[in-house]
């Protein structure tokens, strides 16, 4: 198969002394095929410890920053005598080798593992933590309410005079008194202005309602439980989907030291009504509490670092 997309005779080329031809015989393979083909293989490249691995296979995806050159850590792999090893490698590593950046490669297997089992004993023992996190959450959002709402109430009236500049222009053009090239244009620009002031309007009365709440003890219980079932026998989709809801980041520290920054769940609430109040939470689903808690606010560290990796 590496023989068949390295031959470019495949695609129609013909190269005789320097000189190649397009077209020369019918091609087997199409040229968007062949061009992708090759750019998967020169990812992956010929040395196994340096091969892109498929990013799915690894839960911590896009959370790890390398401590050296901050740039992402990628999955890798590199293929021993009687096993294959992960890797979570800096991509300035894999890019340019260790001239470019030293920074260890981290053992995925044991970063993962780590991850998860703080996961669980975050929600499961640190309640003081969370609720230190919350008030400071109630406090920030109180600060910022005021200029929320006062922008909120700017965006409303710059929505008013747009629907009302609509339909002048919309009784101008009725009337005889504007040809449709100039309602055309000018009704173009108002009518993108009005989407725009609309979904600014959207996100800043959701902002103001959202005051973070503290969840209850028992749900935080709920969600350990969930996350430990998940972790001895979830599937691969159902653990990557479980960091990506409730872990923010992860910091490297230090060689062996990483501190993973959770996201604290909220209650599931419906999509504020901008003329009305703050929206009314919904109850938490008892089966499965992390996927009914879906607005995430309140990132918090676990302390002391995660070690042993």
């Amino acid at each position: 198969m590496l023989r068949v997309l390295s031959n470019r005779i495949d695609v129609g080329e013909l190269t005789f002394r320097g000189i190649t031809a397009t077209g020369s015989r019918p091609a087997l393979i199409d040229q968007a095929v062949f061009d992708g083909a090759h750019r998967i293989l020169a990812a992956r490249g010929e040395d196994y410890s340096r091969r892109a691995a498929n990013g799915s296979d690894y839960l911590l995806t896009g959370l790890l920053r390398c401590p050296s050159c901050a740039k992402a850590t990628i999955g890798t792999r590199a293929h021993g005598r009687s096993r294959v090893y992960r890797y979570y490698t800096c991509f300035t590593r894999v890019r340019y080798d260790t001239a470019r950046c030293s920074a260890a490669r981290l053992d995925a297997d044991a970063v993962e593992h780590a991850v998860t089992t703080a996961l669980a004993g975050f929600y499961r023992d640190q309640h003081d933590l969370i609720a230190d996190a919350i008030t400071r959450e109630q406090a920030s959002h109180a600060a910022a309410e005021g200029g929320w709402r006062a922008e909120l109430t700017a965006a409303e009236h710059e929505l008013a005079r747009t629907s009302a500049a609509i339909d002048r222009y919309l009784t101008a053009f009725e009337n005889g008194a504007l040809d449709p090239e100039d309602l055309a244009g000018r009704l173009a620009q108002l009518t993108t202005r009005s989407a725009q002031l609309r979904a600014r309007r959207e996100q800043l009365a959701s902002q103001a309602a959202a005051s973070p709440a503290a969840p209850p003890a028992a749900t935080l219980r709920q969600v350990a439980d969930h996350i430990a079932d998940i972790v001895a026998a979830g599937s691969h989709s159902q653990r990557k989907a479980l960091i990506e809801a409730l872990i923010h980041q992860i910091k490297i520290t230090g060689p062996g030291l990483i501190v993973p920054v959770f996201r604290i769940p909220q209650p599931a609430a419906e999509k504020p009504d901008v003329s009305a109040g703050p929206a009314t939470a919904h109850s938490v689903n008892a089966e499965d509490p992390v996927r009914a808690m879906t607005n995430l606010v309140g990132r918090v560290g676990l302390e002391p670092t995660t070690g042993g990796l």
